[in-house]
């Protein structure tokens, strides 16, 4: 699967804190090589993001992501804590 980041998301990242933008790097390697990991916790989400999915970068902090490309590419959308991206 490819992947592929939104402008938003890419400024989100960039503001991030350094131990956060490493953890991204990552969970995003992982995400290439088993995207159900029970580690990711990918799940599909409702509300603001229905369509969506997400996925874990650590306790607190999301990647929501859309599949687009007929089901080849996720395209990376939001990155936040939850409260950040959920409220």
């Amino acid at each position: 699967m490819e992947i592929d980041y939104s402008i938003k998301f890419i400024k989100q990242l960039k503001k991030a804190p350094k131990s956060i933008q490493v953890s991204v790097r990552e969970r995003l390697g992982m995400f290439v090589s088993d995207t159900f990991s029970p580690l990711l916790n990918n799940h599909a989400l409702k509300g603001k993001y229905q369509g969506g999915r997400s996925i874990n970068i650590t306790g607190d902090w999301r990647a929501v992501y859309q599949i687009v490309s007929q089901g080849s590419t996720a395209y990376f959308i939001a990155l936040g804590t939850h409260g950040q991206l959920y409220k």
